[in-house]
């Protein structure tokens, strides 16, 4: 099994090689629209990678002066995948229009770029340039201590780029691991577990797990607050102030988001699940009334959640979030007043519950419904609860119950038990 990680890495950059940077920038992004306005330009988008080499590589290249080759490439991947972002949209019948590439990168490989232990050799639109990493100590408990600097990881890439006023590269890591037998052994029988993402309760579990959005929006509040009052002073010094704190709030969100990840791959774990399920990340803005801010931190905890599961072997998938809000996961009735805001009960049932636990449960169902396969000597899959479990028909099967069929030690009661 491959594992991949991200390292980001602050680059000490001169004013002559920031130039060459910038240039090598505006000339990558021109690259990468020019290959999109050609696969725009016939009745059908073009999305093959192939196709789009053909027919605009030495048309790009002449355009830009011999412009790397690698680079070239990379750009042609790069406009290749908003491409087919595009025409996944349109087939599931959202709106999207043509990419326009403005975001300030570039795509490295190990033909265009080089990694040495404490600085990188990257190819601009002249030549080479090197530059130092800016690093923290080696023995220091960092990502970088852990995967860059670690002999069981290896360098594949990076992506070149300017965030918060410096030059920074995001380092593309991975090892190969053996699956773990023990994992393999203890989740065979297929458990999944629902996860429903939200604003007042960033994430909440099958098993009746909470992470609240407070600490999320007080801080979200509190550094809206400080950016207003340095732009109100306008200076310079404001300026740089004002970068300062988006690292600061940046690196203060992803420590949080990391810790949730942690705590909800560790949940899947002790419950043996072997999937864990979200709802599609696509418009939750729009479900949901999520800010920016929200839909930024529901993407990452879910890539943090991908990578840190696949460690332990256990996958992660997305399914349609529709009515999963509405639907009694007790008896499947769906009706818009079943749920009040936080409250959920069913008009048919009287089924009542925390409105977004009803959501997860129903998450994890949906997966099931979509992925009806049995484990070993057929046993069903289901959606694990803190206290037993449900069938893919919501039906409910007590701690005993599990413990008997799976192995698994039937927990404690839960104020969320029996579903």
């Amino acid at each position: 099994m491959e594992v991949r990680r991200t390292v980001p890495v602050t680059l000490d950059v001169d004013s002559t090689d920031a130039a060459l940077l910038e240039d090598t920038v505006d000339t990558f992004l021109w690259c990468a629209q020019y290959v999109v306005d050609h696969a725009f330009r016939g009745e059908y988008v073009t999305t093959s990678k192939t196709t789009l080499e053909d027919k605009t590589y030495d048309d790009v290249r002449e355009a830009t002066d011999g412009f790397n080759g690698g680079l070239v490439q990379a750009a042609r991947n790069k406009a290749a995948e908003a491409c087919k972002s595009v025409v996944a949209r349109w087939k599931n019948g959202k709106k999207a229009s043509k990419p326009h590439m403005t975001a300030p990168h570039v795509v490295y490989d190990h033909r265009t770029a080089t990694f040495y232990d404490d600085y990188v050799s990257l190819a601009t639109t002249d030549g080479r340039i090197e530059a130092d990493y800016v690093l923290p100590d080696k023995d220091s408990d960092t990502p970088h201590a852990e995967y860059l600097f670690s002999d069981e990881y290896e360098t594949t890439g990076a992506e070149l780029h300017w965030k918060h006023g410096e030059w920074q590269l995001h380092i593309h890591c991975k090892k190969e691991v053996e699956s773990d037998t023990s994992a393999q052994a203890t989740t065979t029988h297929g458990t999944v577990l629902g996860v429903d993402l939200g604003v007042n309760n960033l994430a909440v579990t099958s098993t009746g797990t909470f992470w609240t959005g407070d600490e999320f929006d007080h801080w979200r509040r509190e550094y809206e607050k400080r950016r207003g009052d340095l732009q109100a002073c306008g200076t310079r010094w404001a300026h740089k102030n004002m970068q300062a704190v988006g690292r600061k709030e940046e690196g203060r969100f992803k420590m949080t988001l990391h810790r949730i990840a942690n705590e909800l791959v560790a949940k899947a774990c002790d419950h043996d699940c072997s999937v864990i399920a979200f709802e599609n990340l696509t418009d939750i803005r729009e479900r949901t009334g999520a800010s920016w801010g929200h839909k930024w931190a529901f993407n990452r905890l879910y890539e943090y959640v991908a990578y840190k599961a696949a460690e332990y072997g256990i996958n992660v998938a997305q399914v349609d979030p529709e009515n999963t809000s509405r639907r009694c996961s007790h008896c499947g009735f769906t009706h818009p007043d079943n749920r009040n805001g936080e409250s959920f009960k069913c008009q048919k049932c009287g089924y009542e519950n925390h409105a977004d636990y009803n959501a997860a449960k129903n998450i994890g169902l949906r997966y099931l419904r979509r992925n009806q396969t049995g484990g070993d000597e057929g046993e069903p899959l289901g959606v694990r609860l803190n206290s037993g479990m449900l069938n893919v028909n919501g039906e409910y099967k007590s701690p005993a119950e599990v413990s008997a069929r799976t192995g698994v030690h039937a927990e404690e009661s839960h104020p969320f038990t029996g579903g």
